[in-house]
């Protein structure tokens, strides 16, 4: 029997115990130029990739990371991705994993109706989740364009390519919105994306818009999770769109990569990107074949925290974007480029000649920027629960002062 495929508590307890290890000083991992003919073993290659894995990543729960669209993971979605790892179940295969294909269609059934959706599937990421929506877009409403703002994530502008569609952009207003009145009046051949929350800016396009193409997708891959707090209004008529991509690994707190995309008739969008071969049992729907069990950790979260436990750290985050955006609004070394609509505040200094050296002068991973209308601007994500908005601000003065 080959021990190397079974549970070895010791070694795992020692996994644990390097997690929890503070590395102060690394040193480069020493690797060999080729492929070894023979290995050192498990545990001793724990201890040589530990110190460069675990101490020069990038800290996402640390109380200064206030930067980007990643967030911490909660502790559950270790454990059970550990499971996952151990089971290696392919959802592709209905005799492989039956645990986690119920688990999937039930954390789709648990969300799906926050968006006005009947059902759909998990991708690795939005950018799957947006192509997956245009092809049954183009499959099951026939259009042959692409329509979104020019703020919109670059995967629409690739899933138009790809699917062979033609793919224009309209002009934003100074948030990053999608201007409305640009919107053209014949839509009947055109799959009309709107944003909701918008990379650079967190910005909302009108959502109203909603139905009047031939078919809405709506990305929500950062701000969808927002329907399930108080915010839910900010979203108000996304559940007129026909599909709705979500990141699960962004506001829904999970590992990468999590993501879904949903229809608001399920049935006819899955059958219409579906596929069937002689060695599977169902149909193979969507772009993936094989099919990791990435909402088995998804459902836990939402088991353990309920609705309300994951509402109140999504509303912690907005709020802690909008304590920050009104310091930026009262000091009048800055500009606020707009109040934030999802969380992401984006500000600059009145004296550009001293953008770089404030950037400088921030703690690492605190601060991203973003380039709008040919000028750069500063860019705070509220992604991280953890996040100290008073050590940021408290940086974020001294940073100003020193520039």
């Amino acid at each position: 029997m080959d021990l190397e495929f079974l549970a070895d508590e010791e070694g795992l307890r020692h996994a644990i115990d390097l997690l929890r290890r503070e590395f102060t000083t690394v040193s480069a991992v020493d690797l060999p130029a080729s492929l070894p003919e023979t290995g050192p073993g498990a545990r001793a290659v724990l201890e040589l990739l530990a110190p460069k894995v675990l101490s020069e990543a990038a800290r996402l729960d640390s109380a200064t990371a206030f930067a980007h669209m990643d967030p911490p993971t909660p502790w559950i979605t270790w454990a059970t991705t550990l499971w996952n790892a151990s089971l290696n179940q392919n959802l592709l295969h209905p005799a492989t994993a039956p645990a986690a294909r119920h688990l999937e269609e039930k954390v789709v059934q648990w969300l799906a109706p926050y968006f006005g959706m009947s059902g759909g599937h998990m991708t690795p990421g939005s950018t799957l989740a947006n192509l997956t929506a245009l092809w049954a877009a183009r499959e099951c409403a026939g259009v042959k364009e692409v329509i979104a703002s020019e703020s919109a994530h670059l995967s629409i502008g690739k899933a138009a390519h790809i699917l062979g569609m033609r793919f224009r952009q309209l002009p934003v207003d100074a948030a990053g919105a999608l201007r409305g009145d640009e919107v053209p009046d014949d839509l009947s051949r055109t799959a009309l994306v709107l944003t909701a929350g918008t990379t650079s800016t967190g910005a909302i396009d009108p959502l109203d818009l909603a139905g009047r193409a031939a078919w809405t997708h709506v990305d929500a891959a950062w701000a969808g999770p927002l329907r399930l707090t108080r915010h839910a209004e900010r979203l108000a008529g996304i559940s007129r769109a026909d599909s709705v991509a979500i990141s699960a690994h962004k506001w829904l707190f999970q590992p990468k990569e999590s993501a879904l995309v949903l229809f608001r008739d399920n049935a006819k969008a899955s059958a219409a990107i579906s596929f069937g071969g002689a060695y599977l049992a169902v149909p193979n729907v969507g772009v993936l074949g094989s099919h990791g069990a990435t909402a088995v950790p998804l459902l836990a979260t939402l088991l353990a925290w309920g609705r309300t436990g994951l509402a109140a750290r999504i509303e912690h985050c907005v709020d802690i974007a909008d304590e920050f955006a009104e310091f930026v609004r009262h000091d009048p070394r800055l500009l606020l480029l707009t109040a934030p609509q999802s969380g992401i505040v984006v500000w600059r200094p009145r004296d550009t000649k001293t953008f770089d050296k404030v950037l400088q002068a921030l703690p690492s991973g605190s601060t991203s920027t973003t380039t709008l209308d040919g000028e750069r601007w500063f860019r705070n994500v509220a992604a991280n629960p953890n996040a100290d908005i008073q050590l940021l601000v408290g940086e974020m003065r001294k940073a100003i002062a020193s520039a």
